[in-house]
């Protein structure tokens, strides 16, 4: 039988090659409409940093993977089961407040539908509002193909927990939550992931499985909130929240660390709060407790640009006109995904406001064309020696890859603001710790 996965990205692509490598006797097929990227999947190459070519090129030539932009495969093969991991983003209504975008999954489901056969299993892995697969989801699926769910096929609902740049992480040892919308949805779909996961977590219904996504995520946003806040509080009473956290860790129970930064980034913590809040207002219900967060974590971005001024300031410089080099344009270290990245918000407010803006991110040589920051796309990422890093008036570090040598940094920069505390064990040449790193 053969399992197609629908978006080859982030979620979509680790999925594929884990059920690919699992022992099952099952093909993959990959299924997107980006034609550059099922062009270079069947030539054996890798277009995501941490997936190696040569893992993709294996499943490829012994047959147990391939990609295709062809939807009509899903009629034409033994397709068993067919897996959906597309974005889901936020767009902007009327008064210009964000909203959650159902666009890519709906599409999705259009194309599926015209080609559903009985029987199939239908998962959604995209993160999503509660309610979206039993009702959005399952109306277009049912009006495009005829068929009804939990009677002629199954529908399920399965978050996706894929952890980039995490090299403990392995998708088979994640334990896969999964909701039916129906028990007979559930089992099927349970089913399908025992090929490939170790640990299966069923729960009642496709709703509560939605939940559970947005709860995982919300969790991390509020508590991010939470030391980003102090951080400000904190800091007006000099003292320092990176020892503070250090501190409270050493605690062994009631504590888990959270730490601030520019902003949020990624394709999950920063949207789902306003997928929570889009849906629980349908219901009549607030949820002020996880706007408030949005609010503070939206905010940072202004914050940091401020402690840029402030510090070029110190040199008696003015933010218009300065050089700034913002270092790591990738949400998170070690990655080159910059999906929602904070660093695009600090170019485009420092940009704004006068300094003239680069970057430099060893995993990221180029910007590409994107939804949200298409006017950065062909922006080439600043190379590293000396003579460019020092030419700049101030640089900010919004992300802390591993690959980045902040000693080097230290010597040649003239200025550092550093929103990671990156440099808080690096010892600078030229000047005093104090006067060349500002922590943001």
């Amino acid at each position: 039988m053969t399992i197609a996965i629908i978006g080859l990205g982030y979620v979509g692509l680790p999925l594929c090659l884990q059920f690919a490598r699992s022992g099952a006797r099952a093909r993959v097929l990959g299924l997107d409409i980006d034609a550059k990227k099922i062009r270079a999947l069947n030539e054996g190459r890798s277009y995501i940093k941490h997936i190696p070519a040569s893992e993709i090129k294996k499943f490829v030539r012994n047959g147990k993977f391939s990609a295709s932009e062809d939807f009509s495969q899903i009629a034409k093969r033994p397709i068993e089961a067919i897996l959906i991991c597309v974005p889901t983003p936020l767009k902007k209504n009327r008064t210009g407040a964000p909203v959650p975008d159902l666009s890519f999954v709906l599409k999705t489901g259009e194309s599926v539908a015209r080609h559903l056969q009985r029987g199939q299993v239908v998962v959604l892995e995209s993160t999503t509002y509660p309610g979206t697969t039993e009702n959005e989801l399952r109306h277009v699926l049912e009006r495009g193909s005829g068929l009804r769910a939990g009677r002629d096929f199954h529908l399920a609902f399965s978050p996706e927990r894929e952890d980039p740049g995490n090299p403990e992480s392995k998708v088979s040892e994640i334990p896969k939550v999964i909701g039916g919308y129906t028990p007979a949805c559930l089992e099927a779909a349970a089913k399908i992931y025992r090929k490939a996961i170790r640990k299966i977590i069923p729960v009642s219904n496709c709703r509560t499985a939605e939940a559970t996504k947005l709860l995982e995520n919300i969790f991390r946003a509020v508590n991010i909130a939470l030391v980003n806040e102090l951080k400000t509080v904190y800091g007006a009473m000099d003292i320092d929240i990176w020892e503070v956290i250090a501190a409270a860790r050493t605690k062994p129970f009631g504590f888990m660390p959270f730490y601030p930064g520019p902003g949020l980034g990624g394709h999950c913590i920063p949207i789902d709060p306003f997928y929570l809040a889009w849906r629980a207002r349908q219901f009549g219900q607030q949820t002020r407790f996880v706007e408030l967060a949005g609010e503070i974590n939206t905010a940072m971005p202004e914050k940091i640009v401020a402690r840029v001024a402030e510090a070029l300031a110190s040199a008696k410089k003015k933010l218009r006109g300065a050089r700034v080099l913002v270092m790591g344009l990738a949400y998170k270290a070690n990655v080159d995904d910059d999906r929602e990245s904070p660093s695009y918000v600090l170019m485009d407010l420092l940009k704004g406001q006068g300094a003239d803006v680069s970057y430099f991110d060893p995993h990221i040589p180029v910007i590409r064309p994107s939804r949200e920051h298409s006017h950065w796309a062909g922006t080439k990422s600043m190379k590293w020696n000396h003579k460019i890093i020092s030419s700049f008036d101030a640089v900010l570090v919004s992300t802390a890859h591993d690959a980045v040598n902040y000693k080097n940094l230290a010597d040649w920069a003239q200025l550092i603001v550093d929103t990671r505390n990156v440099m808080a064990k690096i010892k600078t040449r030229a000047r005093a710790v104090n006067d060349k790193v500002w922590k943001a």
